[in-house]
């Protein structure tokens, strides 16, 4: 029997509850999740890829079935050498199912990998990495948002 893979990727700057909940709802579904972090060095980014995947692995742990794990370049060649057939995804509004929905398209045409699309819950439907940011720069309490790890450290961060 084939094992069952499917990836969540993402920038994960920073991780939140949100991201967790599409992860562990992925894990009940599939044999392995692999969680891939974008490494964009165009981008500016306020954790690096290091301190994301490590994140990502103590918020992850009590999952047996999730590994993390970086990459570069397409996430259908990241799927390809690590033998995933399905990426997941979970979308938050009209908006992202827009975008993702070209994405998904694209990365099917490109490879055939499919991708699952699954509703974000309610609690984190408004929630993204980028407005975690903003809130946190400016001193907002973004408690419940991330996991207290993050919250640690980018109180940290922000504070320095």
């Amino acid at each position: 029997m084939t094992t069952r893979r499917a990836v969540c990727p993402g920038s994960f700057d920073p991780v939140t509850n949100g991201h967790l909940d599409i992860i562990g709802r992925a894990a009940k579904l599939y044999d392995e999740v692999v969680v891939a972090v974008l490494i964009n060095k165009t981008k500016s980014s306020l954790f690096s890829v290091e301190e994301r995947v490590q994140f990502l692995k103590e918020c992850t742990s009590n999952y047996s079935n999730v590994r993390v794990d970086s990459f570069h370049g397409l996430i259908v060649d990241f799927c390809r050498e690590n033998d995933i057939q399905v990426i997941a995804k979970g979308l938050r509004a009209v908006s992202d199912f827009d975008y993702e929905l070209k994405m998904a398209q694209m990365n099917n045409g490109l490879s055939q990998v499919e991708t699952l699309f699954m509703p974000t819950s309610p609690l984190y439907s408004f929630l993204s990495s980028s407005l975690v940011k903003e809130v946190a720069t400016f001193g907002g309490d973004v408690t419940g948002l991330v996991p207290d790890l993050v919250l640690e450290k980018l109180r940290e961060k922000l504070d320095a």
